[in-house]
């Protein structure tokens, strides 16, 4: 298969090796790239962050640190703190994005973000209050993306899970004296992560085949694509479907199958980088 097809004529050229279930690449439809995760380690720019992490998947690389800071719950959630997620993509990682204010592609991940906080309840926001109607934590998790080589939903959700997983916040009383907050610095527990979501994304070629984890040229010449989140009891936490080609119930089933056997996968990996870096 000649170079030149493949910038003349790119869906042929991809066609050609998915009539052999395979991908330019070499993968097959059903395999993701290398994935590695990092945790904690003094990242970059976010050495300040209460917990960080980096993962790649293939060359996509997205780095996320949580902020957790102090503030006042809002009178209608009197017991609840807050998460406000924030996906960034930086003129750096991608040809594609532009300098400026966040741009659709980064409104509609942090959109993604957040709704799979919520649906899969994985940090209960009862679990930030420290004193009902007086003072909660706000976790500010940054979502940046070094590198773009397409399914940047995957790599974000997996990020943002292990950085939840390094934080440890300070014991926080009030002092009924003065009725300041008092913050000890010494004495500091691990967030309570109550659920592991994990994102599977997968791409529709020709709205009929579906291929796994693809790449930013791969999300290109789709028709479609879908991201499916479960957590590690296999319950469904989201379906996220931007419009392209409609997917029948067995297709979607069968994307749900292997988002399963992806968690068990991602989870098995970020136990075992979390068991590495765990004092002994």
């Amino acid at each position: 298969l000649s170079i030149c097809s493949r910038t003349v004529e790119p869906l042929e050229y991809y066609r050609r090796f998915l009539k052999e279930n395979c991908r330019p690449d070499g993968r097959e439809l059903g395999e993701f790239r290398t994935t590695t995760v990092n945790i904690g380690k003094c990242l970059c720019s976010i050495t300040t962050a209460d917990g960080s992490a980096l993962v790649k998947l293939g060359n996509t690389t997205v780095i996320c640190g949580v902020k957790a800071e102090l503030a006042a719950p809002a009178v209608d959630s009197a017991n609840k703190g807050y998460i406000v997620p924030n996906v960034e993509l930086p003129s750096l990682c991608a040809e594609r994005f532009r300098s400026g204010p966040p741009g659709e592609e980064a409104q509609a991940a942090s959109q993604f973000i957040a709704d799979v906080i919520e649906n899969s309840q994985m940090i209960m926001k009862e679990d930030l209050c420290i004193a009902n109607g007086k003072l909660a934590w706000v976790l500010y998790c940054d979502i940046i993306c070094l590198d773009y080589d397409g399914n940047l939903l995957d790599a974000s959700v997996f990020a943002l899970l292990a950085a939840l997983k390094n934080v440890h916040l300070p014991l926080v009383t009030i002092n009924e004296e003065t009725g300041l907050s008092e913050v000890n610095l010494k004495q500091k527990n691990p967030l309570v992560v109550r659920k592991h979501p994990v994102a599977t994304s997968f791409a529709i070629f020709d709205d009929t085949l579906l291929i796994v984890d693809p790449t930013a040229e791969e999300e290109d010449l789709a028709t479609g694509t879908v991201t499916i989140v479960t957590d590690e009891e296999g319950r469904l936490c989201s379906v996220h479907k931007p419009g392209g080609s409609p997917l029948t119930g067995a297709k979607l089933q069968d994307c749900i199958t292997r988002a399963i056997t992806r968690h068990k996968e991602v989870k098995k990996l970020i136990d075992k980088v979390i068991k590495s870096i765990t004092p002994k």
